[in-house]
């Protein structure tokens, strides 16, 4: 009985172990070829033959045709504005969905349920035209247009916040509103600092949308290169103008993107962690 345990362990840690090794290779491989110094996209090896640092050094100084630090600081600016804001406007729906009990509750959780199943990009159209209505398609206003279509409907997405919301008993807000504190005085000091791990959650998927988002950045974008996101200068590495020089960049590009994010991620698993081992210990 033993040995049968045993040996169905090492079969499933040996699956387990494939399929990590098929979900790292692709990291693995972005990596090594963003140090490759062979350009083009097709090698004749798996391993580079010889590695550099240049396509990290033209990335970030050959900006005449691709200005790939301006598209970083512009997705930068745009995805922190667009969390700040979404993070705001999904927690505070949640709690109010969570919470609050008013006539017209239940209908509008159904609606956003079922807009919800529809992808935003099937309004893009109707988006641009009304951003372009109120002069928000051209200029500097561009980056406002983005943060206005990333941040503006997130607060559609409550259910996951809601239902963390929900396990929060009720009873302390209650035992608070008697202590005299108001419902914003709840939501700010008592029910915020117990849904650490939410937030968490939240500011990742916030902060994430921007920097993955192609199609409405390209819609509203359109042909001015100066407000372009790193979605779209990755996508003109890859054209068939640029892709043999710029293959390795795009390599390079993709390795940056991913820091930004992965340093966020570390930090927010901090403050998770501490929240969770505060509660325990609560």
């Amino acid at each position: 009985m033993k040995r049968k345990k045993k040996i169905n362990n090492i079969l499933v840690h040996l699956f387990l172990s494939v399929l990590a090794i098929i979900w790292v290779s692709p990291l693995f491989w972005i990596i090594l070829t963003s140090f490759r110094a062979q350009k083009g996209a097709y090698t004749s090896s798996f391993f580079p033959k010889k590695y550099t640092f240049d396509n990290y050094i033209k990335l970030f100084t050959d900006t005449g045709i691709l200005n790939f630090p301006r598209m970083f600081g512009n997705t930068l600016f745009i995805a922190i504005c667009s969390c700040i804001i979404s993070t705001f406007f999904v927690l505070s729906v949640a709690y109010c969905m969570s919470r609050l009990r008013f006539r017209l509750r239940k209908p509008m959780m159904n609606i956003a349920m079922i807009l919800g199943l529809f992808p935003g990009f099937m309004a893009m159209i109707a988006v641009y035209y009304i951003l372009k209505a109120v002069g928000l398609s051209e200029g500097s206003m561009i980056r406002v247009a983005l943060i206005l279509v990333y941040s503006g409907s997130s607060g559609i997405q409550f259910y996951i916040a809601k239902g963390f919301f929900d396990t929060i008993p009720k009873t302390i807000d209650e035992a608070a509103m008697l202590d005299g504190a108001t419902k914003w005085q709840v939501f700010t000091k008592i029910t915020i600092p117990l849904s650490k791990p939410i937030i968490v959650y939240t500011v990742l998927t916030t902060f994430i949308a921007p920097w993955v988002d192609f199609i409405f950045a390209r819609v509203i974008c359109r042909a001015n290169a100066d407000y372009y996101t790193v979605a779209i200068g990755l996508w003109q590495m890859l054209e068939k103008e640029y892709v043999d020089s710029w293959y390795t960049c795009f390599a390079a590009g993709a390795v940056c993107i991913s820091i930004p994010i992965a340093v966020l991620f570390i930090f927010m698993q901090k403050c998770y962690n501490e929240s969770m081992s505060g509660a325990v210990k609560g």
